[in-house]
């Protein structure tokens, strides 16, 4: 089994160490020194926070992770342009975008794929996600009703898919219709966007089995993991398919579990939060929510959080989109400290059950 690790990118501002506020990294809106007094900074204002992201990036593929997540934050810069940004910034990651299928034309967004596609030698890869809460889709314009969310997504999947494969194709379905479409020339050919879809509703499960390459499941306890996936995959047999899955978890690793849990409460002292449940095997519920979007956080040793995600690995997951805060320094950090061994111990149970 190849087991696949990505690293999200935060969009809307990053922390730093021991400070769990955001900021936009590297812009100034002053003069002001950015540094101690004393710490001469010879960039001046020519950094930005694209520049940020970009040494995200750079770690990332340094620190041998597989791909990078560009999370679809409404408070953020527009993941479509982050990620072609961070194309160019790199040479072999798998570089995912996340985006709403409220963004507008189907065919529009396959046509965008395939150029991407075309200046990554076929390294892009969507993550579809839907937004739940009414208000707020309200207020990116989007007033589609609750009970059309996934329908859209499954005719918005559905076309794309289509365009990028067929010529003189049709469809006329409830939101998107097409006559006679179909790629040609240059942008015929192209490789089709891996589809990582996500939720934990019933209708998620059933598009997921019917649609996606991967279904991104949100961090639970190890037997709530192991059961949603023994659900996917038997719905996607239903449909002669095969599902891959992927675990969306932060993580905030560290040499000891004292200093681990310390640097843990200390974030949610920081962010506000007076009580957080870590009750199941180091993993914190909700800790980075509001910042990454993750549902839970691994807290522990370099060796208890290895064993932890090779404990998912073991259950079935086979993608890990990882994050924490502050982003840049912590991909270096599980670079050195947790993907070597990590994948040495993924490794050796694979051969050992072979």
């Amino acid at each position: 089994m190849t087991v696949q690790f990505f690293w999200q990118v935060p969009t809307a501002g990053d922390g730093r160490y021991a400070d769990a506020e955001k900021h936009i990294r590297g812009e100034r809106a002053d003069s002001r020194p950015y540094f101690l007094p004393g710490v001469t900074d010879p960039r001046g204002q020519r950094f930005n926070y694209f520049d940020h992201l970009h040494q995200i990036a750079k770690a990332v593929e340094l620190a041998k992770f597989d791909g990078i997540k560009v999370r679809n934050d409404p408070e953020g810069d527009e993941s479509w342009i982050v990620a072609g940004y961070l194309s160019r910034a790199t040479r072999y990651l798998t570089v995912l975008a996340e985006f709403d299928a409220s963004r507008g034309s189907a065919v529009y967004a396959a046509k965008n794929a395939v150029s991407y596609q075309r200046f990554t030698e076929g390294r892009f890869a969507w993550q579809i996600g839907v937004e739940p809460d009414e208000a707020k889709r309200r207020q990116q314009g989007d007033f589609v009703a609750q009970a059309d969310l996934y329908p859209r997504v499954e005719e918005f999947v559905t076309v794309a898919r289509n365009v990028i494969t067929t010529t003189g194709y049709d469809f006329n379905g409830r939101f998107f219709q097409v006559l006679q479409g179909g790629f040609q020339g240059p942008l015929s050919g192209q490789k089709v966007p891996p589809v990582y879809l996500s939720g934990e509703t019933d209708e998620a499960y059933a598009l997921s089995a019917k649609l996606a390459d991967v279904h991104v499941l949100d961090a639970q306890p190890l037997d709530k993991i192991a059961s949603n996936i023994a659900q996917l995959r038997n719905l996607a047999r239903s449909h002669h398919r095969a599902l891959q899955i992927g675990l969306r978890v932060d993580v905030l690793v560290r040499e000891t579990e004292e200093e681990a849990v310390f640097d843990a409460k200390r974030y949610a002292e920081q962010t506000g939060q007076k009580t957080i449940d870590n009750n199941v095997a180091g993993l914190w519920q909700g800790l980075t929510t509001a910042s990454t979007g993750a549902s839970a956080v691994l807290v522990g040793s370099f060796e208890q959080v290895t064993e932890r995600l090779a404990a998912f690995a073991d259950a079935g997951v086979e993608q890990f989109i990882l994050g924490a805060v502050p982003s840049l320094e912590e991909a270096y950090r599980i670079g050195e400290y947790v993907l070597p061994s990590l994948r040495s111990l993924i490794n050796g149970a694979s051969q050992r059950a072979a």
